[in-house]
């Protein structure tokens, strides 16, 4: 496989992370280096470990996983919005309660949502009889730099206008968007 289709995907591929650490930067307001660093982290090593495990799967499991990837993202990104919105709306007067998504549960939620597709690249590679290692690799590095670019215009967003409530809701619903995009890529709204 050419680096220049590998870079093509590692992009395709980037743009659900990118999105979402846009909407957690606009959240945070205030991006720290650590921050910065666990989300890019976990963001990057999950889109290098998903191809890794989904070429290893093969053939032998893609027809089960192939049916319900999309669901599986869409779940976890609608759970991770669905709190967001609900944590918009909690009475609390400390910024230092809501909880931060570049940790814990939620940073693992996120980091498997964004990568699912990734996934799916692995178990297609396999069928190709790709090797893995400099795809993967590549792919893990360009989503952790999207990743520290998105949160970085996130909170110069967040930062300049003053969103509180609104900047939580949006996040959360673009995040449920993402996932319903996932679903519609799949085919899986076509019904409706």
């Amino acid at each position: 496989m050419q680096l220049i289709n590998i870079s093509a995907i590692a992009v395709a591929l980037a743009m659900d992370a990118f999105a979402v650490s846009i909407v957690i930067g606009v959240n945070l307001k205030k991006v720290s280096a650590r921050q910065t660093f666990r989300l890019s982290w976990h963001f990057g090593l999950f889109q290098a470990l998903m191809p890794i495990i989904g070429w290893s799967a093969g053939l032998s499991i893609r027809t089960y996983i192939e049916h319900v990837d999309h669901w599986i993202a869409f779940a976890l990104l609608s759970f991770v919005g669905v709190s967001m919105i609900r944590e918009a709306f909690k009475d609390t007067k400390d910024d230092e309660l809501k909880k931060d998504p570049t940790k814990g549960a939620s940073l693992v939620v996120l980091s498997i949502a964004t990568s699912i597709d990734a996934l799916a690249l692995g178990l297609s590679l396999s069928i190709l009889n790709v090797s893995i290692w400099t795809p993967a690799f590549i792919i893990g590095v360009v989503a952790g730099l999207f990743t520290i670019l998105g949160l970085q215009i996130g909170k110069r967003i967040g930062s300049a206008v003053q969103l509180s409530i609104y900047a939580e809701t949006i996040g959360g619903i673009i995040l449920i968007v993402i996932g319903l995009r996932i679903l519609h890529e799949h085919g899986a709204l076509s019904l409706f």
